[in-house]
């Protein structure tokens, strides 16, 4: 990952650019940026989640700077053409926990001269990293606005810092059409490799793993859960809760849309799954899965609980598509979000006609969202 160039105007939207920050907390990080003409203007920090890139937030980046503001996007450590992390599978794994990730964002804006941004918005696992980065310094990320994953607040203060065993893995893997949770999966060794060289080729990997989890699969009627149980967990499509015996790359292939499908869709066309795929292809999956690994191994997790009981409490708000399993696939996380996990919660909007990928699903509607919540924060 040597000799990387920014990424090419051509592929981007007019008004964005593309280049690195060196020096970011041992990473030389590539972003994209727009509004960055002039001086004065207030900032917003976009961080993306798996599998994904600063890329993810193009169609949202230009409304956001044509209002004034100054839109940051960066490729997050263990992904896209940021370079400085340990791509092996059995390498710095404590340096993807998310106290780090925390020092990333704040290493980045640092190196931009920014005391402070306006709002700090994710998406999926980055909405873990702007969740955190909120209630770590809310001096410094003064609101917050979170897409597909609620933040239900810090870990509990126990004993030991290690996870124990959870008996749902056992129950899951012992129902009659054995199951497996993706999280896990994606934390053993096999899982890059399934994703990085399957069999159908990475391109239809990719197309077929955005659609499964887009509102364009029809099969994405998400609803409440009743608990963290084997039961309930299999209830939720295959990209979450796995059939045992296959990788993600074969769970993908049995959801990939039709050639009429694929020409029809419209916020991911050929041309842009092509720079997700060209991304990819160089770097594989493992930085990203490596965030996954210290969630499921306990990887900085006990240093977390420091923050046991304490809420973010800048103002908030929640965004997701309606057809985003995301929402409920921790039972219970979006209503202890709204007041536990996020005292200021201004409002929770799900969108309709929109899956996991809300920001380039509906890109029109999230920025309208966005920008009538960050007139109440400016």
């Amino acid at each position: 990952m040597t000799d990387i160039s920014p990424l090419s105007s051509e592929t981007l939207p007019a008004g964005i650019r593309s280049r690195f920050i060196d020096g970011v907390n041992g990473l030389s990080m590539h972003v994209l940026e727009a509004g960055f003409q002039g001086s004065g203007r207030p900032m917003v920090l976009l961080l993306h989640g798996f599998p994904e890139l600063a890329y993810s937030w193009r169609k949202v980046m230009p409304a956001l700077a044509e209002a004034g503001f100054h839109v940051v996007a960066p490729d997050q450590r263990g992904y896209g053409r940021t370079t400085g992390w340990d791509a092996a599978y059995d390498g710095d794994l404590n340096s993807f926990r998310i106290l780090n990730l925390v020092r990333d964002t704040m290493g980045l804006l640092a190196a931009l001269g920014r005391p402070s941004v306006t709002a700090v918005v994710g998406h999926d696992f980055g909405a873990s990293v702007a969740s955190w980065c909120a209630l770590m310094r809310p001096d410094v990320f003064r609101s917050l606005a979170l897409m597909s994953a609620p933040f239900s607040g810090p870990p509990a203060l126990t004993p030991s810092a290690t996870p124990p065993v959870d008996p749902v893995h056992a129950a899951l893997a012992a129902l009659e059409r054995p199951r497996k949770h993706y999280q896990w999966y994606y934390s053993t060794h096999p899982a890059n490799a399934n994703m990085w060289h399957c069999p159908q080729g990475l391109p239809a990997f990719l197309r077929a793993y955005y659609h499964y989890k887009s509102a364009d699969w029809a099969g994405n009627k998400p609803f409440r859960l009743a608990s963290w149980s084997a039961a309930e967990l299999a209830k939720m499509p295959t990209y979450y809760i796995m059939d045992a015996g296959l990788g993600m790359a074969e769970t993908a292939a049995e959801a990939m849309p039709s050639p009429a499908e694929i020409a029809a869709c419209r916020w991911l066309t050929e041309a842009e799954l092509a720079v997700y795929g060209d991304e990819y292809a160089r770097t594989g999956f493992q930085g990203g899965l490596q965030w996954y690994r210290c969630r499921t191994e306990g990887i900085g997790q006990g240093e977390l609980q420091v923050f046991a009981g304490r809420s973010i409490d800048v103002p908030a708000v929640f965004i997701a598509g309606r057809s985003d399993w995301g929402i409920y696939q921790s039972p219970g996380a979006i209503e202890r979000m709204q007041g536990i996990g996020c005292s200021t919660m201004r409002d929770v909007h799900l969108i309709e006609g929109a899956g996991h990928w809300v920001q380039q699903e509906k890109a029109d509607e999230v920025s309208r969202l966005l920008l009538e919540f960050l007139a109440t924060v400016r």
